[in-house]
């Protein structure tokens, strides 16, 4: 089943990709990671991300790219800018049918269900050659760095500030499932709530809601807020 809807996914994903996404401004630190390496490069104006790209921005950074009206569900491309301390996967800058959101979600479950952190099974590879002049780095963040997290987490506030509800409700998802502790903070699971509803996904985003509800440490005022929406979405 998992192999099913690993193939299925990629096949949509890789349809849906038209074009690639481009840098049309940097400030500060700015860098971008290929496919599977974790080794950061920097990233130059004028660059083309592919869906398989990463970018970062450091406490000073922030950049705004280009993304093609394919991706961006619009008739015109679409500009979005990432702020200081965001992780954006390229890959979630796009709009997903309800097909892929679907499918995705479910494989997300998925994943959720069977997943177990074992930090000395964890294997980060290793780029031994960056190529490129001026534009090597070897900052490395391990996939295991709590603050890899909460950049990756800032990255998905981006997706949902520019109106990709979707990738950002299943980035929040996956943000969980690594890093258990940050699916506890009131602040981030409302996020993900409001971004599947955003998505059209009304029963998703209640037994989201009622999971908040049951947040410990939840305020009065906040479980107030969580029971307003959930009324909202039974009407």
């Amino acid at each position: 089943m998992k192999t099913t809807l690993v193939v299925a996914v990629l096949m949509l994903a890789g349809r849906a990709w038209a074009g690639g996404i481009v840098v049309q401004a940097i400030q500060g630190d700015v860098s971008v990671r290929h496919g599977v390496t974790e080794v950061w490069t920097k990233v130059a104006v004028g660059d083309v991300l592919r869906p398989d790209d990463t970018m970062k921005t450091g406490k000073r950074g922030s950049a705004a790219i280009v993304v093609p009206s394919s991706q961006a569900g619009t008739a015109a491309a679409r500009k979005v800018v990432l702020p200081a301390e965001v992780i954006v996967d390229m890959s979630d800058v796009r709009d997903l049918t309800q097909e892929e959101l679907m499918l995705k979600l479910t494989m997300e479950k998925v994943r959720a269900s069977s997943y177990q952190w074992k930090s000395d099974d964890l294997q980060v590879p290793n780029a031994d050659v960056v190529h490129g002049a001026d534009r090597s780095s070897t900052q490395v963040l391990s996939a295991s760095d709590p603050a890899t997290g909460v950049l990756e987490l800032n990255g998905a506030r981006v997706l949902y500030d520019n109106g990709f509800f979707a990738t950002c409700a299943l980035k929040g998802m996956e943000i969980f499932r690594l890093y258990p502790p940050l699916g506890n903070e009131f602040r981030n699971r409302l996020l993900v709530a409001e971004a599947l509803e955003k998505a059209h996904l009304r029963g998703e985003a209640m037994n989201e809601y009622g999971a908040i509800a049951c947040l410990e440490g939840i305020t009065a005022d906040q479980q107030a807020l969580v029971h307003g929406k959930i009324e909202a979405l039974r009407k």
